[in-house]
């Protein structure tokens, strides 16, 4: 039947469920089975001709499509046996042509179709420019309200020219998390995709985007999101972001999605289905979400990962961008939250739970059914070491936040920055691809912000110091980026972006300065991050299981052993001259890559003194750049 369907298929406005014949199931209704061809949403067939739209809507008494190619009149919609599903067939379609519609559920409620590809929105589609959306369907004001779905059969192909792409192994990853919003002020795909060459250049070779599904609003981090499927337009249309992946693929560099699906938010058609409007609360019978969130980081409406419901949404939603958009790999939003263990603080939170192991790992099974090639399943976790471990164990990576004891150690106070939590040894883990690091992120306040605010100081020293705290963030990238396993850097870390994350607001857009690289000390940061980021990416040392590490003191330093050679970082954190005896991999001459000099090691413990803010990355044989 599955093969059926997908030759009656001519186009679709909406996804190809895991399972387009689930809620078909005979049952005790008294409808008519969903035919065998028809996926969630809008199915087209007979070449674009003619369009079924299905429904999940349980417990539902009526429910009529309404749209475009109906004059706004109901069109009643089918009862499935099993009384879950509700379909009908539309003849006499424009495959060419966009329509709006929606559904008209139990002869009052107007909700989008939760699995179409683009919406409108008449609050705020009118401020979004043409130069990054070009000829944008008009609302159709005057006929409906709210959200409306755009569905058309034959949609405007793209033509992907890399069809070869070879993910980066795991150990390499050097990402970078960007908002498109708060990088380029054209906030658009076009733009974004001729903007690449920097980050070539820069040396990365993932760039992960905060979420791009349609979401509440227009300026947003993208957190409140309502409709899956959609990309938000505004960031440009469906083809740009493809075009966009697509560069990105013929520059090396794999596109990971920030993935939000802990949450939803009110305008969305889930929601809205099933609602309690006395209490202002997803209804106790709403498929997908709970009454209340089970745990106390929630915002939305929180969902229930142990219903079927949501976990074949869900499956459905990996595998619609997955494949249609060729993403590389998820970042999972809040992945503590899937979750039905009720917990009301941080510590009961982070407890070991079980049942999250278990949905993680139907989830994490689901995605390698559908992309086995080395697919990234990132995720936002923050657990105890001993769940952590039981999902890693699987494949998949955590999130590794070590901003707080970074961001001390750039301000110098010595006491609090030990930030040895960058090995995953300490993480009790197995492999250095078990957990993805990161000083900086979306999240967190900006290092150099706080270096100028906050640094220590000392007599002729002062870590407040524009170009002192910059050659400070030299140091720290270098130990980041020396530690081996999976990296991210947030963007414009590289350039030493110095502005609060609370500047405005903390989910407010922010100054964009590309002026920065023209400054000589920042365009210097960048050049060492390039630097020490092709360290990385092109030596086989840097992915060793070999390796020592002190981080405690003023003078840090990570020690690695290869096949082919050796490496040894270390710098003084502190805001005065340190002396210190370390250990080397072995005696004789070692190469700075920074400087291009040579030092000699006549004996191990070697006693090095550093000048405040002084690092090193010394190697036995100069690296490959």
């Amino acid at each position: 039947m599955l093969l059926l369907g997908l030759l009656l298929i001519a186009g679709t406005g909406c996804k190809k469920s895991s399972n387009p014949n689930t809620g078909n199931d005979t049952g005790n209704g008294t409808g008519k089975d969903v035919p065998s061809s028809a996926n969630d949403g809008a199915t087209f067939i007979n070449s674009g001709k003619s369009v079924i739209f299905n429904l999940y809507a349980p417990e539902k008494t009526s429910v009529s499509v309404i749209g475009d190619f109906n004059n706004w009149q109901p069109t009643a919609m089918t009862k499935s046996t099993d009384g879950k599903r509700w379909w009908v067939q539309v003849d006499n379609i424009d495959p060419a042509k966009e329509y709006a519609y929606q559904y008209l559920v139990d002869g009052a409620l107007k909700v989008a179709d939760p699995y179409c590809e683009k919406v409108l929105d008449p609050d705020n589609d009118k401020y979004i420019p043409t130069e990054t959306y070009p000829n944008l369907m008009a609302y159709p004001t005057g006929k409906t309200t709210g959200i409306v779905s755009v569905m058309q059969g034959t949609q405007p192909a793209y033509s992907w020219k890399n069809t070869s792409f070879t993910r980066p192994d795991k150990n390499k990853l050097v990402i970078y998390e960007l908002h498109l919003r708060d990088f380029i002020a054209a906030h658009n795909y076009q733009t974004l995709k001729d903007t690449l060459s920097y980050l070539k250049n820069l040396g990365v070779n993932a760039v992960e985007l905060m979420p791009i599904n349609e979401f509440e609003g227009n300026s947003s981090w993208g957190y409140n999101p309502n409709f899956y499927f959609a990309p938000d337009k505004y960031y440009g249309t469906k083809n740009a972001l493809k075009a966009f992946i697509d560069e990105c693929h013929s520059n090396g560099m794999a596109v990971i999605q920030d993935m939000v699906l802990n949450h939803s938010f009110g305008s969305s058609p889930m929601v809205q289905l099933y609602w309690n409007a006395a209490t202002s609360k997803p209804a106790a019978n709403n498929p997908w979400f709970n009454v209340d969130a089970t745990h106390p980081y929630s915002v939305g409406f929180d969902f229930n990962h142990e219903s079927a419901a949501t976990k074949y949404f869900a499956k459905n939603v990996m595998k619609f961008w997955m494949q249609e958009y060729k993403i590389d790999g998820f970042r999972f939003d809040l992945s503590k939250g899937f979750t039905q263990k009720v917990s009301n603080d941080d510590a009961s939170f982070a407890a070991y739970d079980a049942s999250r192991v278990a949905i993680w790992t139907d989830y994490n099974n689901f995605i390698k059914s559908v992309d086995p090639n080395n697919f990234y399943v990132i995720l936002e976790h923050f657990a105890v070491d001993q769940e952590e471990q039981a999902l890693a164990s699987q494949g998949m990576i955590m999130w590794n936040n070590l901003n707080y004891n970074a961001n001390e150690a750039t301000m110098g106070w010595i006491g609090t920055s030990n930030f040895s939590r960058l090995f995953y040894d300490q993480h009790g883990f197995t492999q250095p691809d078990n957990l993805v690091s990161y000083f900086e992120s979306h999240d967190e306040e900006r290092l150099q912000f706080k270096n100028e605010n906050y640094g220590n100081t000392a007599t002729g020293y002062n870590v407040k110091d524009i170009a002192t705290g910059l050659k400070r963030e030299e140091m720290a990238a270098a130990f980041l980026l020396a530690s081996p396993g999976p990296k991210m850097i947030w963007q414009f870390g590289e350039l030493g972006y110095d502005i609060s994350i609370n500047v405005p607001g903390r989910t407010d857009p922010k100054p964009i300065h590309w002026e920065f690289m023209n400054d000589a000390n920042r365009h210097h940061l960048y050049t060492i991050y390039s630097r020490l980021i092709r360290m990385r990416t092109k030596n086989e040392v840097f992915n060793t299981k070999t390796f020592s590490y002190g981080t405690s003191g003023a003078i840090k330093y990570v020690q690695l052993t290869g096949t082919s050679n050796k490496v040894e970082v270390v710098g003084n954190f502190d805001v005065v001259s340190q002396s210190s005896s370390i250990s080397f991999p072995s005696t004789g001459s070692w190469y700075d890559n920074i400087t291009g000099t040579t030092i000699n090691v006549p004996s191990i413990p070697y006693t090095i003194t550093l000048a405040p803010g002084e690092y090193h990355v010394y190697s036995s044989s100069a690296l490959t750049l």
